[in-house]
């Protein structure tokens, strides 16, 4: 995984598998994730902590990518994030991501999404039908 483009190709669909010990392998161990206005994270044991909180609460998680730009070792991804809570439908959070790759490791990963309007987006979703018998 040495093209940064690429690297982050793969990065982002692994979500759906909902495998947190799958991101290391995509993840430097001095990784700096931020989400726009959630404190910074440092290091892979602790992001992959994150997601492994994420993936328990949610009954889906799928990133969509967009539109991605690469300038070297710099990734611009625009993103819709689909997140279902379980039991509801799935919403979609637009998002922008930024990515730093060295050595085919993502060393910086910065979301930027409106967290007000993820929670609203989420919380107006509907419950998922019952099925028919």
């Amino acid at each position: 995984m040495s093209d940064a483009g690429e690297t982050v190709r793969q990065f982002v669909a692994s979500f759906e598998k909902r495998d947190a010990e799958l991101l290391k392998t995509f993840l430097d161990d001095a990784i700096v994730f931020s989400n726009h206005g959630d404190p910074e994270v440092r290091g892979k044991e602790n992001v992959v902590q994150i997601w492994k909180r994420v993936f328990t609460a949610f009954a889906q998680v799928r990133f969509e990518t967009i539109r991605q730009a690469v300038d070297g070792a710099i990734v611009l991804a625009e993103q819709i994030h689909h997140l279902a809570l379980p039991g509801r439908e799935s919403a979609a959070i637009p998002n922008m991501a930024t990515y730093e790759v060295r050595n085919g490791r993502i060393v910086l990963w910065h979301d930027y999404s409106d967290g007000q309007s993820a929670r609203e987006t989420l919380n107006a979703t509907k419950p998922l039908a019952a099925p028919q018998s």
